[in-house]
């Protein structure tokens, strides 16, 4: 399914058999998650995507081609194929072990050929061997709402009580990572969206309100998912004294003023950029002791402009996942 110009359809295309270089693998996908990112890139909110371009990048599937120099690799493996595709590896933020912020990376979905496909290459340094366990569209969504959640929450510190505003496919899965690790989490959804609190509450959240609600107690930190810049304030007005606010999103609309008491007694501001391999690998060493269980709801190939549009309208919860 390629978009060919941005705020248009994606076109179902057929390719020939594409072969990996020396460095990279062919994997035959057998489930692929829709991100908001994919939506942020379909609609045009992200600069310079290489048109046209195959979007998605939460990749679950099986290695059926490896390239010559290709060796901790093998045919049949089953993988995940995550956003971050490619970093230069001589720039000071990957020197620096900071792979997440390298100046020249190539992103899966974005500027390389993704997963709303049957097959996608990757370089093999940027896929993450996965076990057996799960079903390919359960695990999907792992690869990127479940990855930058994790990296969400380690920016987060240590809190105790963590807010999260915008209930979707990340929320879903770090609030069940949270719940794992004893974290007492308040859910915000938008106003009047009863159904989305009460899924929040299923999945063990001690409270939920509406964005501009006052959660009953002062937050250690709070984590923004949704893409709009007027919650944060709100998320900064929900912690206490030192509390941390995280923006987990790539792409978010412009950022009100407010006033600098918000701010002031050390509060703090942090967006989340991409993720690092060491990220994934400890994720999903991490994974078995969870018990994460995604919420989907599936879609054919063929039917990925549903799935976008059923996401920008917010008409499930959880997780898009297409099947090829």
């Amino acid at each position: 399914m390629v978009l060919q110009s941005l705020r248009t359809p994606l076109k179902l295309t057929e390719f020939p058999d594409r072969v990996p270089g020396p460095d990279q693998v062919r994997v035959a996908i057998a489930a692929c998650g829709v991100c908001r990112t994919d939506l942020h890139v379909v609609d045009g909110e992200l600069p310079n995507p290489v048109l046209p371009i195959i979007p998605g990048h939460e990749i679950v599937g099986h290695i059926d081609a490896v390239g010559a120099n290709v060796k901790d690799l093998h045919i049949g493996q089953r993988v995940g194929v995550p956003w971050l595709g490619h970093t230069c590896g001589h720039c000071a933020f990957c020197l620096a072990q900071r792979e997440n912020l390298c100046d020249f990376p190539i992103f899966t979905g974005y500027t390389r050929d993704g997963g709303f496909a049957s097959a996608t290459i990757a370089d093999a340094r940027f896929v993450f061997p996965l076990n057996e366990s799960g079903d390919d569209a359960h695990v999907a969504p792992l690869l990127c709402a479940g990855l930058i959640g994790w990296r969400s929450l380690r920016m987060a510190g240590e809190p105790k009580t963590l807010g999260i505003f915008g209930f979707g496919a990340a929320a879903h899965i770090v609030a069940q990572i949270a719940k794992w690790q004893g974290i007492a989490i308040f859910a915000f959804t938008r106003p009047g969206d009863i159904a989305g609190q009460n899924f929040a509450k299923g999945l063990g959240a001690v409270w939920a309100g509406a964005s501009g609600d006052q959660p009953p107690e002062p937050l250690d930190a709070a984590i923004i998912f949704a893409p709009v810049g007027d919650l944060v304030p709100s998320a900064l007005g929900a912690v206490k004294k030192g509390g941390r606010v995280i923006c987990a999103g790539i792409h978010m609309s412009d950022i009100p003023r407010f006033p600098y008491s918000l701010l002031w007694e050390e509060r703090s501001i942090a967006s989340v950029a991409n993720l690092t391999r060491k990220d994934g690998l400890d994720f999903f060493a991490a994974i078995p002791g969870m018990n994460i269980v995604t919420k989907i709801k599936q879609y054919s190939l063929e039917n990925a402009n549903d799935a976008l549009a059923d996401l920008r309208a917010g008409r499930f919860e959880g997780a898009a996942v297409l099947i090829p």
